[in-house]
């Protein structure tokens, strides 16, 4: 394994850096450092999606006559990196690392035609129909209905933890268009206008105060047969093949190392109130959870290694959702405890939410407690409990990671 970048490679950093230089603005900056959810609320994403667009670097994973750019998995690796060093946004990864994968992978010609640019545009924006109450990690269980009417499907059910849906116009579904003995079979991936008659948003609060997550209410929806991606009951192979973009199709040490600075900088401030022993033993958590931020970077320099010669991710996938997830919490909790009192504030006027706070009042001087670096950290420790549960509970990533390591 290689792990020196070439000239070229080199060549394309300076790139990646001059272009966030010029077009990253401070606006987007300011908003990224404040951001308390996994996802950036529907503006942010979009006003960075919308340059990234324009340069044609959206989707740059996706093969170059779908919009893409065939970067390798280095300059992928390379590019994350370069935009989590900057203070970048995150954009929403339904559509452009979930939908289309999925549809240029399993999708018609004239799907491909008529999603994926408007997937790149952000003209449409996804959100994800996965969950349902009582099928959650046990996903194959889902009982949302699409009954045979013709050239439609009518789609009955519930989704539940849906993000974004209050603000998405396009959803990718999990239906139930037979009973099998086997309950993996006869589940159809729908996609499906969330302006159709028949479909109702109600918003779940999180902890954090935050409006992310929903209720999504089908009912008898009218969806096209043109719109089931792949053949009709076979939509548990497509899902499988999302989960891979899901579960390890980017890179988290990045975004992990940033964080890990922001904390050891509010270490590091004389307003914290902490004791020198207090402090030490807060410096010797975050030095512990650098080290494992260390490994996961090794691991996925090492996977960008495989996928460079073409190798498949494997259990890898698994591996760095999990550890990722999990050490990101720690970072939380570190956080937490480094900003002291001024952790307790409730205040989402000073942060960037991934969605509204409904029923919160700001205070009338519109001021902040504390200090800037405690205004994220309790919100972004209450909404970091999910990392552990979405995309397959960590417990299923373990039992794949035991079949397919270990044997078990």
């Amino acid at each position: 394994m290689d792990l020196t970048w070439s000239a070229e490679d080199q060549q394309f950093q300076a790139l990646v850096r001059s272009f966030l230089a010029e077009n990253l603005t401070e606006g987007l900056r300011r908003t990224a450092s404040r951001m308390t959810s996994v996802y950036a609320d529907y503006e942010t994403a979009m006003a960075w999606q919308r340059i990234l667009n324009t340069q044609g670097w959206a989707a740059p994973a996706w093969p170059v006559e779908h919009g893409g750019r065939g970067w390798s998995a280095v300059q992928r690796f390379i590019f994350a990196t370069e935009c989590a060093a900057a203070g970048a946004p995150g954009l929403s990864p339904m559509g452009l690392g979930m939908c289309g994968p999925v549809l240029i992978g399993h999708g018609t010609p004239e799907q491909k035609a008529f999603y994926l640019p408007r997937i790149l545009s952000g003209e449409h924006f996804w959100c994800q129909g996965y969950s349902e109450p009582g099928s959650g990690s046990d996903l194959a269980s889902l009982q949302m209905s699409a009954a045979d009417d013709g050239d439609d499907f009518v789609c009955n059910g519930h989704k539940l933890w849906t993000t974004h849906a209050n603000v998405a116009n396009w959803i990718f579904c999990l239906v139930r268009t037979s009973k099998e003995a086997i309950p993996q079979r006869g589940i159809t991936f729908l996609l499906i206008d969330m302006a159709a008659p028949g479909i109702e948003v109600q918003p779940i609060v999180s902890l954090s105060g935050e409006h992310i997550q929903n209720h999504v209410f089908f009912t008898d929806v009218r969806v096209s047969k043109r719109n089931a991606v792949g053949p009709v009951g076979e939509g548990w192979t497509v899902a499988k093949y999302l989960m891979q973009f899901e579960r390890g199709g980017g890179v988290s040490a990045p975004s992990l190392k940033m964080r890990a600075g922001r904390i050891g900088a509010m270490l590091a401030s004389a307003d914290n109130g902490f004791d020198e022993g207090e402090r030490r033993a807060l410096c010797g958590q975050l030095a512990r959870a650098e080290i494992d931020i260390a490994a996961i970077e090794a691991t996925e320099l090492r996977l960008m290694s495989k996928l460079s010669v073409g190798e498949a991710p494997g259990a890898e996938s698994s591996l760095l959702k999990t550890v990722g997830t999990e050490l990101s919490q720690r970072l939380t909790e570190i956080a937490v405890t480094a900003a002291g009192l001024y952790a307790a504030p409730y205040q989402p006027h000073a942060t960037r939410a991934g969605g509204p706070s409904p029923g919160f009042r700001p205070p009338n001087d519109g001021q902040a407690v504390g200090p800037e670096s405690a205004y994220t950290v309790t919100a972004k420790y209450l909404n970091d409990r999910a990392g552990s549960i979405y995309a397959g509970t960590n417990e299923i990533q373990r039992n794949i990671i035991a079949k397919a390591v270990l044997g078990l």
